[in-house]
């Protein structure tokens, strides 16, 4: 990362690598501010980054040696990606971070941001820096005024990335938050995929409604995929979820629904604008649509059993995994990075790999994440992460969770196979 201090490279940091993480590629965040605060004492006032401050200087320097040093030892354990999140702002810094890299043969990206607009930078200070745990003991006014003479030093050495000066480099450069980009030299395929993740992203107020379908008439039967209707109470979920849509009066809100007939059926009363995503329908089942756990089990024993023991990358016969099924959720999650308020009503496996994407949750927890049927979860994006409201509509509804079984051998009985299948009608 590249930038003076407020213009937003944490965040970007942070929403970088929940994306790289999500589509399976391993990244990890070493925040240099993290660093400062484990080696210094407590902090005290911006003098501590004045440019003329030699001893602070030495001590920055080494911190972020320390920083460097734990990402490319991190890197040769097998991680895939490190985020070096520091202000990195003269060349002389840079140099230091290629020649550590270039050792290894290391691909390095710089990310740069660049922010001129005063109304943005005071909105990331009051909001951001003064709850950082610099200022934890300091009025807040008095915090403000600190970190701002805290930027005015770092302003006196900035050397932002040069299309000229460095053009042999690989490197992105936002402006004020997205307005335009700057794009120099990329070079494969993860510096692709960063860049079209980093052109899409906008910081917007706003709030993403989540919620399945209503209960439907192969949910009460304990059967998996389908296209089947509504139920009766999957039919009152509907008219809840209109109802709730209308007390809430959410401003600009947008309905996406998959192609399948239980959730275009659950939208039906909502008075809002509705579009239609192929790439939301359920993950396919293969052999195993429409069939209850129980058949699985008799008809499938080891094909039961292998998604237990990795639920995340197993594909069912003819059908797909949720490893694919994040692969095909990538234009929804661009587009709803794109976005103010969209209410998506998906199906249980989508929802979870959305929900993963904005919770930063790992492969593993991934598929076994918790959506139940009939609860709105309002998702609303915050400085580093994502708050989480969940409101049940009170409809009754059927449950279809199904917990990892504690024993997932392919020799197992059908009695431990079935241990934690949910109840249903016969």
């Amino acid at each position: 990362m590249v930038g003076l201090p407020a213009r937003g490279k944490t965040y970007i940091a942070k929403k970088m690598a929940r994306y790289l993480n999500w589509i399976g590629i391993s990244t990890k965040v070493f925040n240099n501010g993290e660093y400062r605060r484990h080696y210094t004492a407590e902090y005290e006032s911006h003098d501590f980054f004045r440019v003329d401050n030699d001893m602070a200087m030495n001590i920055r320097r080494q911190c972020a040696e320390a920083a460097l040093k734990d990402m490319l030892d991190w890197l040769e354990r097998g991680g895939n990606v490190g985020v070096f999140d520091a202000t990195n702002t003269t060349r002389d810094r840079r140099r230091m971070i290629l020649d550590s890299i270039n050792k290894l043969q290391y691909k390095i990206f710089f990310v740069e941001s660049v922010c001129e607009d005063p109304e943005i930078i005071e909105e990331n200070v009051k909001e951001v820096k003064v709850t950082s745990p610099d200022y934890k003991n300091m009025d807040k006014e008095e915090a403000i005024k600190d970190f701002l003479l805290r930027i005015q030093h770092y302003q006196t050495s900035y050397e932002p990335l040069s299309e000229n000066f460095d053009r042999q480099l690989s490197f992105i450069k936002i402006f004020n938050q997205g307005e335009r980009f700057l794009v120099n030299k990329i070079n494969g395929h993860i510096h692709s995929r960063v860049v079209y993740y980093l052109m899409n992203i906008k910081l917007l107020k706003r709030s993403l409604y989540l919620t399945r379908h209503g209960e439907s008439e192969l949910n009460v039967k304990g059967r998996i995929g389908g296209n089947s209707d509504l139920s009766e109470r999957g039919q009152n979920y509907a008219q809840a979820l209109a109802k709730f849509v209308e007390q809430e009066n959410i401003p600009n809100l947008k309905v996406w629904t998959s192609e399948l007939k239980r959730t275009q059926q659950t939208s039906e009363h909502i008075e809002a604008p509705k579009e239609c995503w192929k790439a939301l329908n359920e993950i396919n089942a293969g052999v195993c649509e429409e069939m209850t756990y129980e058949e699985i089990a008799v008809k499938y024993p080891e094909e039961f059993a292998l998604r237990d023991q990795n639920k995340y990358t197993y594909r069912y016969p003819k059908g797909e995994s949720y490893e694919d099924l994040v692969a095909r959720l990538e234009p929804v999650i661009m587009e709803l990075e794109r976005q103010k308020n969209v209410m998506v009503i998906a199906h249980q496996a989508v929802a979870r790999c959305l929900l993963a994407y904005f919770l930063d949750k790992n492969s593993e927890e991934l598929a076994y994440l918790k959506v139940p049927l009939h609860t709105i979860l309002k998702l609303t994006p915050v400085a580093y992460g994502c708050l989480i409201e969940e409101i049940n509509l009170n409809v009754e509804s059927v449950d279809t969770h199904r917990e990892r079984p504690k024993n997932i051998s392919r020799s197992r009985s059908i009695e431990a196979a079935l241990e934690t299948v949910p109840p249903h009608e016969e």
